[in-house]
């Protein structure tokens, strides 16, 4: 079976995935985007269009951000990471942070309360609105995947439901060096957690430390 993995997803010292007061200016809300420096430096983002002076490092950072796509065949992430609306949809015509041709080109599922139409944007992504618990979605994003993988892409509260729910085989976390205080925090919840997995932990000059979890046998 397809297995489903967890990619560059960046964490605080306190646990926090994500700042308090998201918007559109402030995707990450208060936390900016110090959870994201790291990547937004590597080479595999700067291809997705981020702005710099380089073509990006070529390091360690580079080596685990690389490793996000290959194989994966569909994403699932909660509707706070595909935008800052909250309720009904009241601008259906955002398609999202990305721009008209997002770095997925896979089908994407966005779990939300308010489904809408299915999205099609340039490059091969396809965005499909889906109000459904984790087992579902992770059903319909096999079906859509074929034999590849599934990526759980975030946010925070999804992923926290999809650990909770005993659904991640792999699982890339990045310890970033700062403290948020607020926000949402990843591991609520989650206690013995690291019981499930084996753990590696890949130091980075960046002064980032690179968490691999892997489901144990059963």
């Amino acid at each position: 079976m397809s297995l489903v993995r967890v990619h560059n997803f960046s964490v605080s010292l306190d646990g926090f995935g994500t700042g308090a007061g998201q918007t559109f200016e402030a995707p990450f809300g208060h936390a900016d985007q110090r959870l994201m420096e790291w990547a937004f430096k590597t080479r595999t983002f700067r291809k997705m269009g981020l702005p710099g002076k380089t073509a990006g490092s070529r390091g360690v950072d580079e080596a685990f951000a690389s490793r996000w796509a290959a194989g994966v065949g569909a994403e699932i992430m909660g509707r706070n990471k595909f935008g800052p609306q909250r309720g009904p949809w009241a601008d259906t015509e955002w398609e999202g942070w990305w721009g008209a041709e997002p770095p997925f080109h896979t089908p994407v599922l966005v779990l939300t309360h308010h489904p809408r139409p299915m999205l099609e944007m340039a490059g091969g992504t396809t965005f499909h609105f889906l109000d459904a618990d984790p087992v579902s979605a992770l059903s319909r994003a096999r079906e859509l995947a074929g034999n590849r993988d599934v990526r759980i892409g975030g946010g925070v509260t999804t992923l926290r439901q999809f650990l909770a729910a005993d659904l991640i085989d792999l699982m890339h976390l990045v310890l970033v060096p700062i403290l948020l205080g607020r926000g949402e925090r990843l591991w609520d919840g989650l206690e013995g957690l690291e019981e499930r997995f084996d753990i590696e932990a890949t130091p980075s000059p960046s002064g980032v430390v690179h968490l691999i979890f892997v489901r144990r046998p059963e």
